[in-house]
Order: C-alpha cells, then sequence, then structure tokens
C-alpha cells in the first residue's frame, strides 16, 4: 500500500514530531510512506534528515489555491492509495480536491478544531469553519483522544464510522542513553509548548507565584503570539528571578536542559495526547498536566504522575506543591514507573501497526 502523508510544512511543535516519528517508523519497517508539504520549512527539513523520502509542493502562500492543480496531479500520478493530511490547511487543500483524486483521504485530528484558531478573530471563525467542513468531507478520521473523537461525532457532526482513536506515540530511549542528571540547587519546572493562550502558560505562572517559593525555578520553552504577554506578567507578578523563557528550543537544546529538570508541567486549557509529555517521560522526569485529552491514560494513576484541574489554579499549585515535597528518590521512582508503562502503551510501533489496521480496511486501489 502506498502512502502520502500531507502537511502545510510550517510548525515545529507535536505535529512535526508526530509525523516525523510516524514516518521514521515505517521507513525502518520498509513500508511505501513518503510525504508531501507545501511548502519549505520545518517539517520538510526533519523529514529529510530522517531520511523519509520528502517532497515540497512549493505553493507560495496560505493562501496559494493555484497550486491545487498541482496538487491532484502530484497525487494522481504518484498512484497513491492514501492521502492521509495533518494539519487545517492541508485538510483544506485536500477538501477542495478530493473528488478529482483517485486515493482514500484520512485525516488525523491532532487538537481542538474549535480551539485552533482561537484569538485570531474573523480570520479564524472563518479558518475553523472551512476546517470542520474538510473533516466532514474525509474517508477516514485518527482522533488522537477518545475526548477528540466524541467532541467530532456529537459536535462537528463528522460520521462516527469514519472516527477511529489511535494515541500517539514516541520511540523511547533505553534509560542507559538518558544523560545523567545534573546536581542542582533549585526544583526546576519545565513547561514545553506554544506560547499561545490554549497552552495556559499564565495559569502556571500565577500557580508557581501563589506557592511564594523562592527555590522553584521555571523555564518556560517556546515561541508564540503570547510570548511578550507573558513576559510583561511575569514581571507584573514580580516573578523575573524565578523565570526564564527560552524561546523554540531544539530537540537537542531540550535533551540539555532536561539534565536538570525536576517536572515537566503542561497547564493548557485543550491538549490531545501531548508528546512533549512523554518525551520528558523517556528523559525519565515526573510529569504533571490539566486535565485534559485523555491524559488519564497517559497518567493512570497518582504513582504514575499528577493532574489537576483544568483551568484552576489551585489546583496547579496544590499538585506543583505536592511535587516539590516529594524527595528525589521518591520522583526517581515515578519518573522511572511512568515511563515502564508509557514504553508498553505508546511507542511509534503500536501508532503505526493501529492506523495501518484502518488503511487496510480501505483495500489497496
Amino acid at each position: 500500500m502506498k502512502v502520502l502523508h500531507v502537511n502545510a510544512g510550517l510548525e515545529n511543535g507535536g505535529g512535526l514530531s508526530h509525523i516525523v516519528n510516524l514516518l521514521t517508523e515505517a521507513k525502518n519497517e520498509g513500508k511505501d510512506f513518503e510525504l508531501l508539504t507545501l511548502a519549505e520549512g520545518p517539517v520538510a527539513q526533519a523529514a529529510r534528515n530522517a531520511g523519509i523520502t520528502t517532497h515540497v509542493l512549493g505553493a507560495n502562500s496560505r493562501y496559494d489555491l493555484g497550486s491545487l492543480r498541482r496538487l491532484t496531479k502530484f497525487i494522481n500520478d504518484g498512484h497513491y492509495d492514501i492521502v492521509h493530511t495533518h494539519g487545517a490547511r492541508a485538510n483544506l487543500f485536500l477538501s477542495l480536491i478530493h473528488k478529482r483524486i483517485q486515493a482514500t483521504w484520512c485525516i488525523t485530528v491532532h487538537s481542538d478544531p474549535y480551539l485552533d484558531f482561537a484569538g485570531h478573530g474573523l480570520l479564524g471563525n472563518i479558518f475553523t469553519k472551512l476546517n470542520l467542513h474538510a473533516l466532514r468531507k474525509a474517508d477516514c478520521i485518527f482522533a488522537v483522544t477518545h475526548r477528540f473523537a466524541n467532541l467530532l461525532i456529537k459536535q462537528a457532526h463528522v460520521d462516527k464510522n469514519k472516527v477511529h482513536v489511535i494515541y500517539n506515540g514516541i520511540f523511547f530511549h533505553s534509560d542507559s542513553e538518558i544523560p545523567a542528571k545534573y546536581e542542582h540547587t533549585y526544583f526546576n519546572i519545565i513547561n514545553v509548548a506554544r506560547t499561545e493562550k490554549v497552552k495556559g502558560q499564565e495559569l502556571l505562572l500565577k500557580a508557581v507565584k501563589k506557592l511564594d517559593d523562592q527555590h522553584i525555578r521555571l523555564h518556560i520553552a517556546g515561541d508564540g503570539s503570547q510570548l511578550e504577554a507573558l513576559k510583561a506578567l511575569t514581571r507584573q507578578l514580580d516573578m523575573a528571578p524565578q523565570v526564564t523563557f527560552h524561546g523554540f528550543m531544539t530537540q537537542h537544546q531540550l535533551s540539555a536542559l532536561y539534565k536538570r529538570i525536576d517536572l515537566a508541567v503542561l497547564t493548557s486549557y485543550s491538549e490531545s495526547f501531548p508528546l512533549v509529555l512523554l518525551e520528558a517521560t523517556d528523559n525519565l522526569i515526573p510529569i504533571l498536566s490539566t486535565d485534559v485529552g485523555d491524559i488519564h491514560k497517559m497518567i493512570p494513576g497518582p504513582e504514575y504522575g499528577f493532574i489537576a484541574k483544568t483551568g484552576d489554579i489551585d489546583s496547579i499549585a496544590h499538585e506543583i506543591n505536592l511535587a516539590v515535597n516529594k524527595s528525589r528518590e521518591e520522583l526517581r521512582k515515578m519518573a522511572h514507573q511512568e515511563k515502564r508503562y508509557a514504553e508498553e502503551h505508546f511507542s511509534v510501533k503500536n501508532q503505526l501497526d493501529a492506523i495501518e489496521k484502518v488503511y487496510a480496511t480501505f483495500g489497496e486501489k
């Protein structure tokens, strides 16, 4: 079966990791998977570096609908059995040509489609409607959590028979491959996420402030539209000595920072199945998340990690405080237990196997 994955190509967060990890596993297993990005950017670069067969359509802008003819020709001439899109822009392009291509069309929904363009005004509302329209047209939808699947079926009115829940996965390293932790003075917390409203970093800042513990240091790794506002909030809260804004960090840079991190935290208002927490788990860092997505599947009990109420500063502060007051040995044991559990349930191989089972239901064309 010949499969083409399609993405706009400009993202550099969890979506990039999801696509590149999945296609790397497919390559390792000898599967006929290829990648097409609509534009040159981080996704194509990362895929090439991973040895994935990668094509770039060369769309001139986000609104370059003139490239639709080239896209149609590329898909049909390539004799792909499945075209699998990731992201609203790729979904939109396929929705406009799906009746002219011979391949089955699948979409992975990585995030809440009602929140993807939150805060972007009228244009954001238009893109939300276009993306929802695309989701209804596709032959197959992969939702990365049961919550997203239910939202798609009940709220977006996607045919329930098209929707399949498949959890994200990562490549786990053996413990011996994980760099040893540095001795450090402070209790270091890391938040790896785009600095956008949906990621809730303002909640994290206010929760740490509420604890009033100068032993805590917060590292925010990410870039986005809210970065300057978050820096301003940090100054307003008189927390500048406690908070470091690193901006976007590569995996190599994060790996170096992880050596002195005690807790990885996501305080999002909405998440899918966050790869950044699995990556922290792989690095033997305890994890804390708000109660989003199917996080209870990732953190099945208090011995595996910490879960706070979504949008609740007091609850976030409480869970952070629980972590701070555990001994290093207790945190180490928690991190190892979570990693053993995650390795068993959330590998990229498991993810690919589940996706291929759905592909097979369509048969080769």
